[in-house]
């Protein structure tokens, strides 16, 4: 199971770490935490070194209620941030967190390797021909509605026949495009209770009829913290937790604030399975 970033072949058959930069200033757990260019750097630096293959960038908050910014500004944002990593980490694989096509199509163009959409293409209509024509790997994540309204619109049949079906409609739409290189993400959180957030990680492997490579997003969120009567900032034993489920049942990349505990999780699972 690969994917092409770039012309490099990267092999998800042994999972992988994303690690996030978050340049919002309103995002749940480090929001504003990285003000600026020798911050950014330290933090890619330290996430690379820790054993990050990808570095997602994003600088639209998708955290429920986050504010609403303008595609412009959200190129504003992160645009510069792209050149600064790859003048500074030239071999640094950047994922870019949007849902917008024209964010995608001046950050590949700067540069980046990836995408991850909260909305699968729902968001925006010229999403999916944009990515088949820049021919990139394309994360495509469950959700409801927008961040401002997911938290009321977590009504489902079934949560995960309902999530399948979804990705089976998205994935087709994807084919039928030429769009080769798809993971898919369960959307921990986004439309969905926290009961629903665990009943997708318990059924994980149920998404291996997909044959795509599934992305898991768990780090810090209030599926851990609310539970743990805790804060994101005292979070990580609970994020080490689950994402060491979700590796063994199946996942291919842990999306972490926290890279070394993401390796450290994999290098263990991966000794179990030995």
């Amino acid at each position: 199971m690969t994917i092409n970033c770039k012309g490099q072949l990267i092999d998800l058959t042994s999972p992988k770490v994303m690690g996030v930069l978050n340049i919002t200033p309103d995002s749940f757990y480090d929001g504003g935490k990285h003000k600026n260019e020798k911050d950014i750097l330290l933090h890619v630096e330290k996430m690379l070194t820790d054993g990050a293959t990808f570095i997602d960038v994003g600088a639209y908050s998708s955290r429920p209620n986050a504010e609403h910014i303008t595609t412009d500004e959200e190129i504003k944002r992160i645009l510069p941030i792209v050149h600064l990593i790859l003048n500074k980490f030239p071999e640094t694989l950047i994922s870019i967190d949007t849902f917008r096509s024209q964010v995608v199509k001046q950050c590949i163009e700067a540069g980046a390797a990836l995408i991850n959409d909260i909305s699968a293409g729902k968001l925006d209509d010229t999403m999916l021909q944009t990515i088949a024509d820049l021919q990139v790997p394309y994360i495509m994540m469950h959700m409801k509605g927008t961040p401002q309204n997911m938290l009321k619109q977590t009504e489902y049949d079934n949560i995960i026949k309902d999530v399948l079906f979804y990705f089976s409609e998205r994935l087709a739409a994807a084919k039928h495009l030429g769009i080769i290189d798809v993971i898919i993400d369960p959307g921990f959180g986004f439309a969905k209770t926290r009961e629903q957030s665990f009943e997708l990680l318990n059924h994980l492997e149920l998404f291996k009829m997909l044959e795509k490579p599934v992305l898991v997003g768990v780090s810090r969120k209030s599926m851990i913290y609310k539970t743990l009567q805790t804060t994101p900032d005292n979070a990580l034993n609970g994020t080490t937790v689950l994402n060491t489920i979700a590796l063994q049942k199946g996942a291919s990349i842990l999306r972490v604030h926290d890279v070394k505990e993401a390796m450290e999780c994999i290098t263990l699972v991966e000794s179990l399975r030995r």
